[in-house]
Parts: C-alpha cells; structure tokens; sequence
C-alpha cells in the first residue's frame, strides 16, 4: 500500500478519518501497520494489505462463511474453472470482458474501485485502460483469493495507473461519499450478503456522475424453459437467479440491462444521479380534467356522486376551465366567500 492511498480510506462502519500508523515501509510502501480511527479502532496492514473487515460489528452469516471458506479454500483452481466456463460457452474471454469494461468511462476516471476483484481477471484488463496518474482499488472479502489476483497482477506488464488492494465486505467500503468515479462488479454479486444493502453502499461510493456497473449469473427467461436451460440449471442452481433490477436506486440513471455470455449471464449498468429523476409537480396537465401532477397525487377528496360530477363536468365545460380548476375554485370561494 502506498502511504498515500491512505487518504482515500475512510472507516467503514462509521466513516470517520483513519490515521495511517506504519510498522515497517519500503520506500513509500507501506509493508505493515495500521489505520486508526478517532476511537482507537485499528485496521491492520499486513503485506501490504488493510484488512477493513470487523467480526464484532458485522460477523458473517452461515452464507458468508460458507462461500468464504469456498473461495479461502479454491483459490489456486478457481482460474481452471473460469477457463472452463469460457470453452464451455464457446465465447472468447477477451471479447466477453472487453464488453462489460466498455460500460466504464475510464478515459475519464481518476478513481476506480473493484469489489470482489477475486484473481483479477477484470482487474487485469481495467488497469491496462486506465491513465497515468489515476488509481485502481481493488477488493475482496477473501485474503486467499486476492493474492492470487495480487500475483497475476504483478507478473503482468507495468500499469500507468496506481493499484491498491484491500480486504473488506461489500456491505461496509472504506470509502467517503463519492470518492470512486467507477464502481465494478462481476461474478460474485449474486453471493453478496443484502443484495439491496450492498447496492445501495456500492452507489454510495460513487461519485454523482459516476457510473456503477455489476453483473453475475442469470439465465435469460426465455431460456428457462428450453433444454438448454434445464442442462445449466442442473449444474449450477445460481442460473435460477433473478435480474436484481427491483433493487436498483432511485438514483439510477441511463440504466442498461443486457444478457451475455451464452445468454447465461446479465450485468446492469447505471450512471449515478441525485435522488430521484426531476419532476416539475406543478406543471398544468393540459385537457378536460386538468390538475398537476401534484394535486392528482396530493389532492384528492373523498367521493361524490354520479349526479354531482356530471354536473361538475357540464358547468366546467360551460365556463371553459378544466374540473379541477372549476373544483379548486369553487371550494375556494366557498370557504373564503369574502374573497
């Protein structure tokens, strides 16, 4: 870890500055020490590497710890078994990548961060996209895993851009509000603890602007019925998963939906927004009935009869106003008759 990537981290759990304690450096890698927060709490550095993840405050689940301990476990052949997958599909894997690393304006991005980044076979392909002078950030829960990835990334050639590498949860990132002009995930999402709640944190670590990109297994629908569909469920039930799309922000702008991979796998892709999509509410609806799109929402009343709203329509008609402004006009005269 460089000594000056520590100003990009952030605690996780309550997003208070770290102080960045070193035991031993090498020049201005940081080999071993600490990032500390205000309270005391300690983030250990080790190899290199700051471990973000804190049991006490968010212990793993039974489904956690399970694909933990597959990852910790399958490191070393968890490639062999990417390789298959791509021969399986008859796809070729640079082609494939390429098509999801596209969805990335890295010839814009100073920031990027990499959840789940595993054996970097996306990292590998983002950082040689990537300027001089930015900085990529790549995470994974398991330690195991990510040196795989640390090693193929090493024995690669030199990247222009700046590569740190840390270990923590989707759900708690050490970032501020923003600090990331990119947001990646692929292959792992749909394992994610609190689909919602990981979404919601890789959003939040996007800048406003910036755009958050994630996809894994999903079997096309028109698919699931087929033999084709059959034979790939059977063999990995992950296949039966949903697109997540319900889960998506309302923040979530430009959205992109696709299937790939042997129509077997999705990635959604989304620029990050403020809020909601803009809504002028008080914008006239032109037409008979008339209103806002505010007083439809906000302003109903309770129930007339039959006879009374025809006899509305037929007196709003008469004046040549819409009903609700022969409505809104007559309830205003009735209880402010002065006026």
């Amino acid at each position: 870890m460089k000594k000056e990537a520590a100003a990009f981290y952030r605690c996780p759990y309550t997003a208070s500055a770290l102080e960045l304690i070193i035991d031993l450096a090498e020049g201005e890698h940081v080999v071993s020490g600490a990032l500390v927060n205000a309270s005391g709490h300690k983030y250990l550095i080790q190899d290199g590497v700051p471990d973000f993840r804190d049991p006490s405050r968010d212990p793993m689940g039974e489904g956690e710890r399970k694909q933990f301990d597959y990852y910790q476990s399958t490191s070393g052949a968890y490639d062999t078994a990417l390789d298959w997958l791509f021969a399986t599909f008859s796809e070729d894997e640079e082609t494939v990548r390429g098509r999801l690393i596209e969805q990335l304006p890295l010839e814009h991005a100073s920031v990027v961060l990499e959840i789940g980044a595993g054996t970097c076979r996306d990292s590998i392909r983002i950082a040689s996209r990537m300027r001089h002078g930015t900085r990529l950030f790549l995470q994974d829960f398991s330690p195991s895993i990510l040196n795989v990835g640390r090693q193929r990334m090493a024995n690669a050639q030199a990247f222009d851009c700046e590569i740190e590498y840390f270990i923590a949860g989707a759900a708690h990132l050490p970032f501020a509000d923003g600090a990331n002009d990119c947001v990646y995930t692929f292959g792992a999402f749909n394992v994610f603890p609190d689909l919602r709640g990981c979404l919601a944190e890789m959003t939040r670590a996007a800048r406003r602007g910036g755009r958050v990109v994630f996809g894994d297994e999903s079997l096309a629908p028109w698919l699931r019925d087929t033999e084709y569909g059959a034979i790939l469920l059977e063999a990995n039930p992950l296949y039966a998963d949903p697109v997540p799309i319900e889960i998506l922000p309302e923040s979530a702008r430009d959205v992109r939906v696709e299937w790939f991979l042997g129509n077997a796998f999705y990635f959604v892709s989304y620029a990050v927004g403020e809020g909601a999509p803009p809504l002028d509410l008080d914008l006239p609806i032109p037409g008979r009935r008339g209103g806002t799109l505010r007083s439809r929402r906000y302003g109903k009343l309770e129930g007339v009869s039959p006879e009374a709203k025809r006899l509305a329509e037929q007196e709003a008609e008469r004046l040549g106003i819409s009903i609700h402004e022969w409505l809104d006009r007559t309830i205003r005269n009735a209880t402010n008759p002065a006026k």
